[in-house]
């Protein structure tokens, strides 16, 4: 565990390398739905007033009907995912913890920063599987997850929302469990701001103690209780990320890609160099992520205007990668 934490973004450092304002640039370098949730209106008084118990509660109603979270478990929302990611560590006392990897790298920080031993594989006290997986899109099964007896298991479904059916929530009324969701993503809304905890209710009044009061703002409660109770919406999502991660695998494999895999919100592709192929499409101010494990493995998130797509594609028929 070398203690690094790369992410996507970065957009403003690549245009001082490259050139252009950030405006100029197509950020592919995140797994974030291109096209997000419309943001309903917002009253005035959301802003003004500190959240009340009842936007909250309409919050978590919203979150109940769409996650539908088995009789044991509840919903806890928090302001952003992260701050789950960062709290959850102190839920057990300190010892073993197992992430395999490569892996949202968030998780084995939060643990090392409170005194745990970050290990990938072998017995534990505690487990973190990210499912699907960023950025190899692997599918975790709950007999795996099971199979290892630990005190704490997160299970972080950050990216599931498009693969329901792929869900492990079942688990989250068992002693220990902690299954995590997010507005991020597939809603497109990382700026809201807006994550949930779904787990037995003494795990949940834990965490909420520590974020303590009005860890919500009142308009992410609003937008989110508004996008949560939109089935249909998220329906046709799925349907279209689908789609799109079909043609982007289409267009990067007849560039020279190879074992195109993820999920339908960004594709991880294997190359000959992907320091050279981040070059190369940042001439196009294009960005995209590449990662210090492995120098062949390039992701890129999806296009969102037609235009963008056709710009990728004018961008890797100038490659020769």
């Amino acid at each position: 565990m070398n203690g690094q934490r790369d992410h996507g973004g970065g957009i403003d450092a690549a245009a001082l390398r490259f050139g252009g304002s950030r405006a100029d640039w197509l950020d592919l370098s995140t797994g974030i739905n291109p096209h997000p949730y419309p943001i309903p209106e917002i009253a005035a008084d959301w802003w003004q007033a500190l959240p009340d118990a009842a936007g909250q509660q309409a919050l978590l109603d919203a979150a109940r009907a769409f996650w539908k979270p088995p009789a044991g478990a509840d919903v806890l929302a928090a302001p952003g995912v992260s701050i789950l990611i960062a709290m959850i560590p102190r839920l057990a006392a300190c010892g073993p913890v197992c992430i395999p990897g490569p892996t949202y790298n968030e998780h084995a920080a939060a643990f090392a920063t409170e005194g745990w031993q970050v290990k990938t594989d072998g017995s534990a006290d505690a487990q973190v599987v990210v499912h699907p997986n960023n950025p190899d899109g692997r599918i975790w099964l709950a007999d795996h997850v099971l199979e290892n007896h630990v005190s704490l298991t997160i299970i972080d479904e950050s990216f599931c929302d498009v693969c329901p059916e792929q869900s492990l929530l079942a688990l989250a009324d068992r002693p220990g469990v902690v299954v995590l969701k997010g507005l991020g993503k597939f809603w497109g809304l990382a700026g809201l701001r807006l994550g949930f905890a779904i787990a037995k209710p003494a795990t949940l009044d834990r965490l909420g103690a520590m974020m303590g009061p009005w860890a919500v703002s009142g308009p992410a409660q609003h937008v989110g209780a508004v996008a949560l109770s939109d089935p249909a919406w998220a329906a046709q999502t799925r349907a279209r990320l689908s789609q799109d991660a079909d043609r982007l695998d289409k267009i990067l494999t007849q560039s020279g890609a190879k074992s195109p895999r993820g999920t339908s919100l960004f594709r991880l592709y294997d190359v000959e160099d992907a320091k050279a192929w981040q070059d190369r499409l940042a001439r196009h101010m294009i960005w995209s992520r590449i990662f210090p494990w492995s120098p062949q493995a390039l992701r890129l998130g999806l296009p969102g205007a037609e235009a963008d797509w056709q710009r990728l594609e004018q961008a890797l028929g100038t490659t020769d990668g």
